[in-house]
């Protein structure tokens, strides 16, 4: 079992939900990115998805768009990326880690030698919203093969004629966007998530986690309730954004995992 599997396993033992917290690799900057994460276990989060940033990214709304500009503008790379993982692990070898991002920097940087340092670093899995299932000799399959989960995107859009070829070398767990459209911008209503997730858990024995949209501790509670855990990554940064100390954010992201955890 890998890092993603033994988290959602403990996690089960226990009947709790899993809490997905996204923040952007470098953002605002190395050092305080670094601290950030490092502080992100100790504030309940199960896994840790982490953005790659990228010049281009056309999933996300202005907020992370925003923080990866931010990111990019203070020196952040794949390179630095993959060494704030690594730095991370000295500390920390059993809290997961995903990396979500484009395709792009990955493919710049070269597939085989990004899976390479990826895996070495630390890395679990892989969330890479513009590679479709139809390209994924790309990286979805060497991934896999190189010991690192390729998770995959479902939308209210994935009718079941499509469900089943996204799901087809899906692994980690099912990473459900309960709006349709870009992040940070609608929030998710329960009621319309469940049957949505009800409908992909009769295609799949993976755990699917809800995000986009997901901003207060009621809503992490109530989308769990519906779900095997809740994502929330604009709402925190945010106040990355205003410039608050990393002890507030904490605790921010604390009150957002213990909403997921008591569903």
């Amino acid at each position: 079992m890998n890092r993603i599997e033994i988290t959602f396993a403990r996690l089960q033992k226990y009947k709790q939900k899993t809490f997905v917290a996204y923040v952007m690799s470098g953002d605002p900057n190395y050092e305080l990115s670094l601290d950030l994460i490092k502080g992100l276990p100790n504030a309940g989060v199960d896994i840790i998805e982490l953005g790659l940033p990228f010049t281009d990214p056309m999933a996300d709304g202005p907020i992370i768009q925003l923080a990866g500009q931010r990111a990019l503008a203070s020196g952040q790379t794949v390179n630095k990326t993959l060494k704030l993982v690594k730095e991370f692990r000295l500390t920390n070898k059993h809290t997961s880690i995903v990396i979500m991002g484009y395709y792009n920097p990955i493919y710049s940087y070269g597939v085989e030698k990004f899976l390479i340092t990826a895996k070495n670093a630390g890395i679990d899995g892989l969330i890479i919203v513009d590679l479709p299932p139809e390209e994924d000799s790309e990286l979805c399959i060497p991934a896999q093969k190189a010991g690192i989960n390729f998770i995959r995107l479902a939308t209210p859009t994935t009718d079941e004629k499509r469900l089943p070829t996204v799901l087809k070398n899906t692994s980690g767990f099912i990473y459900y966007v309960s709006i349709t459209g870009i992040t940070g911008v609608a929030q998710p209503q329960a009621n319309i998530v469940a049957p949505e997730v009800a409908r992909i858990k009769k295609h799949t024995e993976l755990p699917v986690i809800v995000g986009f949209g997901v901003r207060t501790p009621l809503a992490a509670l109530e989308i769990a309730k519906v779900s095997d855990g809740t994502v929330v990554g604009s709402a925190i940064i945010e106040k990355i954004a205003a410039g608050e100390k990393n002890e507030r954010i904490l605790a921010f992201v604390k009150s957002l995992a213990d909403g997921t955890h008591s569903a």
